[in-house]
């Protein structure tokens, strides 16, 4: 089966390194404006005024519009999901590459969790618009304080391990 993958792909292997490059840029940075500069303001000021109705409203639309622009990231995942498995039965790399497999733990230990969970928080169970449309504001306020904490655990896994996974795959240093 790797052979036939390989003859029915290899001339196309820099097309699918471009594909899988170019999702990877807007799976990594589709959201970090969004987040730096208005969720991350939003829930920072409704955690100084917690009872300040304004700052609720703030962060509760900053939170459903995030929720609406991480449709780009989570197309983008799916794409890298297929490209990158491509690509390396293309290259003939093996694991005996650490800095392959580096990079492959972090895509499967902590990459795809994350991305499950914030599939589940953006779009399944945990997508506010939803809750808010269909008035359960319980599971609304908890869909809301569960995303908030999946942000600040992540984003300092976000900040080291992209760059990286970009890193490793770029350099592909030989320790």
């Amino acid at each position: 089966m790797v052979e036939d993958i390989q003859s029915a792909f290899s001339g196309y292997y820099l097309y699918i390194k471009f594909v899988h490059v170019f999702f990877v840029m807007i799976w990594s940075w589709s959201t970090a404006v969004a987040y730096g500069w208005f969720v991350k303001g939003a829930f920072l000021n409704w955690e100084k005024h917690p009872d300040d109705p304004e700052a609720i409203k703030r962060r509760n639309r900053a939170i459903e519009q995030f929720d609406r622009g991480v449709v780009l990231e989570h197309i983008a995942f799916p794409i890298i999901m297929v490209t990158g498995p491509l690509l390396w039965i293309l290259s003939g790399w093996s694991l005996e590459n650490p800095w392959l497999l580096l990079k492959l733990l972090i895509v499967v230990f902590i990459f795809v969790p994350l991305e499950i969970i914030d599939y589940h928080l953006s779009h399944f169970g945990g997508n506010k618009y939803k809750l808010r449309m269909r008035g359960e504001s319980v599971r609304y306020e908890r869909a809301i304080r569960q995303h908030w904490l999946f942000l600040r655990v992540t984003t300092p896994l976000i900040i080291v391990f992209v760059p990286l996974t970009i890193f490793l795959a770029i350099v592909k240093p030989s320790w």
